[in-house]
């Protein structure tokens, strides 16, 4: 508790409670750099046994972090531990990885590119449960960016609706809803979850919305999988099915280091029929 306490003061705003009973925890790490260039989040779930007798179960977020560098990460952090059996070792691991981060900002190591991909790989990742729908394949930012007149530049910003979070071994999903007829609003609802420094730390923001256009009797539609393999189409599809229209839902999913395979669609989907059906 001492410990927590302390890295909450030392961290401040990076740092993010994402359950209290379960002890999980989350930290944004950059590099110092006044426009950061290199983020991680690191996740921890604290079992009973820690400090004295277990380690922290940790997860690694950085949509950059692959391979030969996460292992290289991963071995330091463990190392850390073995050095430092029985004691706390948060703040050292947040220190090593930051110092990480700096090399990699002072180093030529080009800038990372920022397309996340999902912890979970299936075999079989159940495409047919996406029917005949496809996923639009319009560049998301320029859907986003979509001409909006000056008088909708103004447009207030749509209330935002917050669903009950499911979680299942260790995983915590939970559904966001706002009404929205234009683009442009999708963006500022976007913008707006974002400010909330626990959805931001999510391992994936899954997204999809359709906007009824009456001028052209046609859907304005796109969804966004955030790394999370089709779950976007899967979540626009449902909003087919209900036959919703004018909103945006958003499923934040919070890793918890235990993979739930195709269950993690059926947990995306009830949270996000149970936000639409409210």
């Amino acid at each position: 508790i001492d410990e927590i306490e302390a890295l909450s003061s030392i961290y401040g705003e990076d740092w993010c409670v994402v359950d209290e009973d379960e002890k999980i925890y989350c930290i944004k790490i950059s590099d110092c750099l006044d426009q950061p260039k290199w983020t991680l989040c690191l996740q921890v779930i604290l079992p009973p046994g820690y400090p004295t007798a277990e380690p922290p179960i940790y997860q690694l977020n950085a949509p950059w972090l692959r391979g030969q560098d996460y292992t290289e990460l991963a071995n330091s952090l463990e190392e850390i531990y073995v050095q430092n059996l029985g004691e706390s070792i948060l703040y050292l691991w947040v220190e090593k990885i930051r110092e990480v981060l700096i090399e990699k900002a002072q180093s030529s190591d080009p800038e990372p590119n920022i397309k996340k991909t999902s912890e979970e790989v299936d075999e079989d990742d159940g495409d047919d449960f996406l029917l005949d729908y496809q996923p639009i394949q319009e560049d998301k930012i320029k859907m986003l960016n979509y001409m909006t007149s000056e008088s909708q530049e103004d447009e207030e910003l749509p209330p935002i609706h917050h669903g009950n979070p499911i979680t299942d071994r260790r995983s915590t999903f939970q559904a966001h809803l706002a009404p929205v007829v234009t683009p442009r609003q999708v963006k500022r609802v976007l913008e707006k979850l974002y400010e909330n420094k626990k959805i931001a730390s999510a391992t994936h923001n899954i997204y999809a919305y359709r906007i009824y256009c009456e001028d052209k009797q046609t859907f304005l539609q796109d969804c966004e999988d955030d790394g999370e393999t089709a779950a976007g189409g899967r979540l626009l599809h449902l909003m087919q099915i209900l036959n919703v229209h004018n909103v945006l839902v958003v499923v934040s999913r919070w890793y918890g280091g235990i993979l739930l395979g195709p269950d993690r669609f059926k947990h995306i989907n009830n949270c996000a029929r149970n936000i639409l059906v409210e």
